[in-house]
């Protein structure tokens, strides 16, 4: 991918719902990232899934009791999207 194509694919498409679970996580130590959003509903996996494709989130550890949940923490890429997105 040339690197026009892979800054369009990186900071260009950042979602509202993506910037506020990504944000949540620069609060917390390690930057762990929240498993449910302010309302107490679980975060859509597809959020999830798509940070982590992206760099910008990473699991963390596995959860015995739920597996199938996801427990991320904020990577460096993470953080420097939000960055970027505090600057526009």
């Amino acid at each position: 991918m040339s690197e026009a194509k892979n800054k369009k694919a990186g900071a260009d498409k950042v979602t509202a719902a993506q910037i506020r679970w990504l944000e949540r996580g620069e609060r917390e130590p390690g930057g762990k990232l929240p498993l449910f959003d302010g309302s107490g509903r679980k975060v859509s996996d597809r959020t999830v899934r798509s940070c982590i494709d992206k760099g910008w989130a990473e699991p963390w550890f596995n959860n015995p009791l739920k597996p199938d949940w996801i427990i991320c923490k904020l990577t460096d890429s993470g953080r420097a999207i939000l960055e970027h997105h505090k600057k526009k």
